[in-house]
């Protein structure tokens, strides 16, 4: 296991897609912070505009819009370490280095877990690149306005912290997708499109309903905003609630380690030539 590890870890950090992705994510999540920033400060009441239709919702305090900026890449950027994860696998299918790989390691099995494992560290640098590029954006800004950035605030602390375990585990979860569809350019096509348009339309579906409100709970999206405890889209008003930190974090889990599991049996289990 340690031998596939350390192969798994060289093949994820001896690319150049990793870095230019989290390159693009800093950039992204510090442009996202900083406008966020300025359009709730200037204007609360747009953060909680709720249902079309429904009973106007009270202003976010100053407190909930800080912990809302600084967790927004759990939000908005998950994207990012979801695909770098995704690519750990489907990488290996579309350059044909499969077939190496499993020559070198029989044991498939060791394989997708040595894969999964190594893709903590690399999660766990975006987590911290993207919470840092939103916190020091959306604080900046907030400094600049004379308002309140809540840094040494014990309840937005844990919340930033978590954004970064809620991305570290985002990366995981991709490796399981990826060993679920290994075909890379379906895999970025379809985390592309749910997480920025299909699971955002979902959640404010499911949310207007109350037979359906818990559903939306359990979505991948939301259940990584659960971990940080604070929302863009709950926030809003737009979605339902939130479950709780650790159970958000099972839930995601569960996400990756289902995937993984049904790729296993499938994919992997397949000839490869």
């Amino acid at each position: 296991m340690n031998a596939a590890l350390r192969t798994e870890y060289r093949k994820l950090v001896t690319t150049r897609l990793w870095w230019i992705l989290l390159v693009a994510m800093a950039a992204y999540m510090a442009f996202l912070a900083g406008v966020m920033a300025f359009v709730f400060t200037q204007d609360p009441s747009s953060m909680s505009s709720g249902f079309p239709g429904a009973a106007q919702p009270a202003a976010p305090s100053a407190q909930e819009v800080a912990r809302t900026i600084y967790t927004l890449a759990t939000s908005l950027g998950y994207v990012f370490p979801v695909i770098v994860g995704a690519l750990a696998m489907t990488s290996e299918f579309r350059h044909q280095t499969i077939t190496p790989t499993f020559l070198a390691e029989p044991r498939r099995a060791v394989v997708l877990v040595a894969k999964m494992l190594s893709s903590v560290a690399v999660g766990l640098l975006f987590g911290v690149v993207g919470t840092l590029a939103t916190v020091g954006a959306g604080a900046g800004v907030l400094a600049l306005l004379g308002e309140p950035s809540f840094l040494t605030d014990p309840i937005v602390l844990r919340s930033a912290g978590l954004s970064v375990l809620a991305l570290t585990v985002w990366t995981v979860v991709g490796v399981g997708f990826g060993t679920f569809l290994t075909n890379q350019v379906a895999v970025i096509v379809v985390l592309l499109a749910f997480t920025q348009f299909v699971e955002p339309i979902l959640r404010f579906g499911l949310a207007q309903f109350d037979w359906s409100s818990g559903i939306s709970k359990f979505l991948p999206g939301a259940a990584g905003e659960a971990i940080t405890g604070a929302s863009f889209y709950a926030s809003s008003g737009l979605t339902a609630n939130l479950l709780g930190s650790w159970a958000g974090l099972a839930v995601l889990l569960g996400y990756g380690l289902v995937f993984a599991g049904i790729g296993r049996v499938s994919a992997l289990r397949k000839d490869i030539t």
